[in-house]
């Protein structure tokens, strides 16, 4: 647990092999490779995966995130939620949080071995994900006089875990690039949920597995001081970053851990990059315990008691989406425009 302190690296790798999951290296051989066929299916059957009312948090999203106020084209993502096809959401949670509330799209006729091997190593690292909230519990405890830690009771009630799987396009596939000078598959921000389990990353080349061409490329973090480190962590473990909710309900004993995913900056012709990111975070309902200190380093319109952590999903959701994107006209508005990255 002291990897996680606030004066670290607020990440945590967690080997396979040491804890004993069986078919974790499997099921990443079997599961990113698809990541990359479902991002070439032709343009008439990726349009049937995409979910505009739920601001593109369901199924297929390419271009509908921005990065320095434009479209983000540099990754495309497939999200689903891990616990369940159709969540048990009133009609009007549904209509007030549909990046939370939505039904998952699958590609059940261009790419049916999809929905079985995302369903398998999301709920792989979602139980390894309850392990780890056990211990940030305990820590919290023994280092907050009268404070109990809630992570794990919070998360094992939830039924909003969502995976996204990332394919991350090759530099030069013709994209525009955000940056001409020192393009990013991913900029600089902080995943809003509590943590974020994540395999580690496939570099492929015309579909096929390769070595990452550039030792700095990947993801990055930084740390509570500000320096930036690269997280390494290799094919046969689980990686695990705090999330900003985890940050406002421990009273900042825990930081959120700003990332970003840097391209390869030679040998990277062709080379794409493919992992999957599991967000664990409180159902849409639940509402935020938020000590009063903390509520000052969040977005002034969610400074009130009784947030539930559905209305700071779709506040954030919001920011992050390509200016004229909106969600839903029942979702909960707002007139910020800051960019964001993924979330």
């Amino acid at each position: 647990m002291e990897q996680i302190l606030p004066d670290t690296e607020n990440v945590v790798s967690l080997r396979y092999a040491d804890l004993l999951i069986p078919g974790y290296g499997e099921l990443r051989k079997k599961l990113l490779p698809l990541v990359e066929k479902l991002a070439h299916l032709p343009e008439e059957s990726l349009k049937k995966l995409v979910d505009p009312v739920s601001g593109y948090n369901f199924g297929w999203s390419h271009g509908a995130e921005k990065f320095n106020s434009q479209p983000d084209f540099m990754k495309g993502s497939f999200y689903a939620n891990i616990c369940s096809d159709i969540p048990n959401a009133a009609d009007t949670e549904n209509m007030r949080y549909p990046s939370q509330c939505r039904s998952n799209i699958w590609p059940s006729e261009d790419l049916p071995e999809l929905e079985r091997a995302f369903k398998e190593m999301g709920s792989l690292i979602k139980e390894v994900g309850y392990l780890l909230a056990y211990h940030c519990d305990k820590f919290q405890t023994s280092k907050q006089a009268g404070k109990v830690g809630v992570l794990e009771s919070m998360l094992r009630r939830s039924q909003g875990h969502k995976g996204r799987l990332l394919h991350y396009y090759p530099v030069e596939c013709g994209h525009e690039q955000n940056n001409a000078e020192a393009p990013v598959w991913c900029g600089w921000h902080t995943d809003f949920g509590s943590l974020t389990g994540l395999t580690a990353a496939m570099y492929t080349k015309d579909g096929v597995e390769v070595p990452c061409p550039d030792p700095e490329a990947g993801l990055y973090i930084k740390t509570n001081p500000g320096r930036v480190v690269k997280a390494v962590f290799d094919e046969d473990s689980l990686a695990y970053q705090i999330g900003e909710t985890t940050e406002w309900v421990s009273g900042g004993l825990f930081h959120a851990t700003p990332h970003s995913v840097q391209t390869p900056k030679r040998n990277h012709k062709g080379v794409a990059r493919n992992t999957l990111a599991v967000f664990m975070q409180p159902s849409w309902g639940e509402v935020l315990d938020i000590p009063g200190e903390m509520k000052t380093k969040i977005n002034p319109s969610l400074r009130h008691d009784g947030l539930t952590f559905g209305e700071y999903s779709e506040v954030t959701i919001q920011n992050y989406l390509v200016y004229g994107v909106q969600p839903n006209a029942n979702a909960i508005q707002i007139n910020d425009n800051n960019d964001g990255g993924s979330t």
